[in-house]
């Protein structure tokens, strides 16, 4: 699905839990995409794992292969669970918002399977793995939001939707829409509100 929408795939993780894909892509990337290729990764391990028992009958196979895919789906970052809850939440609120929320939710989310799990070293290292990997994108939180608009200054993005904000505050900006700006006057395109942020000869 990555290479239908031509995504830009950089490297395939495989861990414990499964193989992980990372795509060096914008972030502004439609969340229809974005969806489409989230989704395939557990409907992908669906029909392989009904192949498998169609034809081998191997019950073993498809009870950790249940087990995998149930915990893929949790809420927590790099999961496959996080990343659809997200585009989730990116369709209703702003995408710094988005990112707050899964940041929570992950941190919650690891803490019950912490506490609800029976202790074993492989379950230790995975949990390990993933406070980790909240960690940084508690560390990344604001280099990601700067990231998401110093994409749409350098790219200028057209949007269908359009979304009117009666502030300057660019942190309730949200993906698939574009954005009009109120300084106190008037409306202002996005792009000239991110010219304001980013256009650092004009503060020369």
């Amino acid at each position: 699905m990555g290479i239908l929408f031509r995504w830009k795939i950089e490297k395939v993780l495989i861990l414990p839990f499964g193989g992980i894909t990372i795509f060096h892509e914008d972030l502004n990337r439609p969340i229809k995409e974005e969806f489409l290729i989230v989704i395939m990764g557990p409907i992908f391990q669906i029909v392989f794992t009904l192949i498998v028992y169609y034809f081998f009958r191997v019950d073993d196979f498809v009870y950790y292969s249940l087990i995998i895919l149930g915990f893929n789906l949790l809420p927590i970052f790099p999961l496959d669970g996080s990343k659809i809850l997200s585009l989730l939440f990116n369709k209703v609120v702003s995408f710094k918002c988005s990112h707050l929320w899964m940041i929570l939710i992950s941190i919650l989310s690891v803490l019950i399977l912490i506490m609800e799990a029976n202790f074993s070293l492989i379950l230790f290292l995975i949990c390990l793995f993933l406070i980790m990997r909240v960690i940084k994108e508690i560390k990344e939180h604001e280099s990601l939001f700067n990231r998401f608009l110093l994409e749409r200054y350098l790219k200028r993005y057209h949007f269908k939707k359009r979304m009117k904000i009666s502030s300057m505050d660019m942190r309730v900006m949200r993906r698939d829409y574009g954005h009009l700006f109120f300084d106190g006057k008037k409306y202002i395109s996005e792009g000239d509100r991110l010219s304001k942020r980013f256009d650092f000869k004009g503060r020369l």
